[in-house]
Parts: C-alpha cells; sequence; structure tokens
C-alpha cells in the first residue's frame, strides 16, 4: 500500500492505493480518498476503465456529463462504465471519504457478469447490477478501521467475486491487452485476422463483453495516452500526435476536445489535482 497526504490550494486529503499482483489485468488499482476538498468541482476524463465507487460519507454529485448540465446525486456504491467523453462532478462541502476500484474491462465483466454495452457512457447503482453483494462491499469497507483494513476488504471482496465469475473469451481477452500494450496505436484489422473471427462477430462480442467496439478502445487507449503526456511531459503537439499513432495534429486535437470537452492547449494549461490528470472546475 502507497499513501500520500496532499495539503495545497485545493484542499487537503490523504491518498491510499495498491495494485494487488495477483489481479494484474483485471484491477488497475484500488484506492481511498479520505479529506477536504476547497475546489469542490473536477473534471474526469475517459480512460478506457470502468470504476466503482463507494462512499464512505456525504455523496459526489454528478453536474456535467458530456458537456450537458446534469444535478444527480450519486448513489452510495456507483460503478461507471467505460465514458466516451468528460463528466464533471462536485464533492459535497463536508469531509470527503470514497473508496475506488479500477477495473479492465475484463476485470468488470468477471466481476459484474452482464453485458457490458448496457453501461457504457452511464454511471449506475452497484445494487442494480449484483443486488445484495454491493452491500457486502460498502458494509466492509465502511467499517473498517484503517485505510489499509480498508483496501483489504476491497480486495477480498473482488476476489470473492472473481471467484465465481465469468471471463472473456480469449480472443477478446488478447485482443484488448493487446489495445491497451499498445496504447490504442495498432491495426485493429490485424488483430482481428490473428483471431479469425469475422468483422461482424468480433464487433458483436465486443460489445457484449466490453462495452465498445475494438476502434472505440483503441481511439480511448491513444487519448489516454496523449492525456499523460501532456501531465507529465508536454511536447510540440505535432511530435505528440505521431508518436501517439494519430495522423496529424489536426486529427489528434479534434479526438482530444471531443473526448475531454479541451484542446490540448487547454489541458497543457488547466490547474489538475495532485496525483491525478483531473482538472479543477470552477462553479459555472
Amino acid at each position: 500500500m502507497i499513501t500520500r497526504s496532499v495539503d495545497g490550494p485545493l484542499g487537503r486529503w490523504r491518498h491510499s492505493s495498491c495494485r494487488p499482483s495477483h489481479l494484474a489485468g483485471l484491477v488497475e488499482d484500488v484506492w481511498l480518498f479520505d479529506g477536504v476538498l476547497t475546489n469542490r468541482r473536477e473534471r474526469t476524463f475517459p480512460n478506457g476503465l470502468l470504476e466503482i465507487f463507494v462512499h464512505l460519507g456525504e455523496r459526489y454529485r454528478l453536474v456535467e456529463d458530456g458537456g450537458a448540465a446534469r444535478n444527480w446525486l450519486c448513489p452510495s456504491s456507483c460503478v461507471t462504465g467505460l465514458q466516451l467523453g468528460h463528466l464533471v462532478v462536485e464533492a459535497p462541502a463536508t469531509r470527503v471519504a470514497v473508496l475506488g476500484v479500477k477495473l479492465t474491462p475484463a476485470g468488470a465483466y468477471a466481476i459484474f457478469a452482464r453485458p457490458m454495452h448496457e453501461i457504457t457512457r452511464l454511471t449506475v447503482d452497484v445494487s442494480d447490477l449484483i443486488g445484495a453483494a454491493s452491500r457486502e462491499l460498502s458494509e466492509e469497507c465502511g467499517t473498517a478501521t484503517s485505510d489499509e483494513a480498508c483496501l483489504r476488504a476491497a480486495v477480498a471482496w473482488i476476489d470473492a467475486r472473481l471467484g465465481r465469475g465469468v471471463r472473456l473469451d480469449p480472443a477478446v481477452e488478447w485482443m484488448s491487452a493487446e489495445i491497451r500494450r499498445r496504447h490504442g496505436a495498432v491495426s485493429i484489422a490485424s488483430l482481428r485476422e490473428r483471431t479469425g473471427w469475422s468483422k461482424s462477430r468480433l464487433a458483436s462480442i465486443f460489445l457484449q463483453q466490453v462495452g465498445v467496439a475494438p476502434k472505440q478502445l483503441a481511439r480511448l487507449a491513444r487519448f489516454n495516452r496523449v492525456l499523460r503526456r501532456l501531465h507529465t511531459a508536454p511536447a510540440p503537439l505535432s511530435e505528440l500526435s505521431m508518436a501517439c499513432g494519430y495522423y496529424d495534429q489536426p486529427h489528434m486535437t479534434a479526438e482530444f476536445r471531443e473526448l475531454s470537452g479541451l484542446t490540448p492547449t487547454e489541458f497543457a494549461g488547466a490547474i489538475r489535482y495532485p496525483l491525478s490528470v483531473n482538472v479543477a472546475e470552477h462553479a459555472g
């Protein structure tokens, strides 16, 4: 477990996380956030992952979805399907305590065992997907006496769900892993040929088990690579577009704007939360 403390203009909080090695390829990260935010609104971006959130105190509110205004109080335990645009969320005015689990499509399919396209673009109550098992997660984590105990309880719950879950078709698992490994800069047609599947069959199975078509998953992977490169090591946009598998700079800029609501230049100049690519927003 890694724990980091932040005390700055955006607030004061503690962030603990772990990446269980035995869950590699299924779970990207299990984390716990506890603190107070002075800037309560933040813009989040699609990253090719699904994420479970368990509010251990007051709940977040969804205030913008892909540019459309919303005013929706999130369920106590919720999951975001694969997102194809940005979200703006607002933290409660009081202390924030949230557990999160970042899932790869393979991990999400194993845990929820249902067609993944049903929750693509959506944020839904976990209990609507798996019933009473969602309460087990919130109760075990809510009664934990330390950050480490909370994360251990979450990992134990994941292990139990995976033990009786389903798995991606081997061809889908291999292809989605290749797309992630190569950050989307790969020929989908070439990967499909290696599976021996028809284009229509592959698209159908991908929608059911992953939530989006292979090309859309690759698009999200390319965008996420650009996002992180801009966050950690900014470079001329023309160089960045070539390095990340785009046709040219205008192609990258257009896709970046569509997925994030910002241009690459606007993102590079924005105030971002420590330990995250999320952007600090101000109430309109």
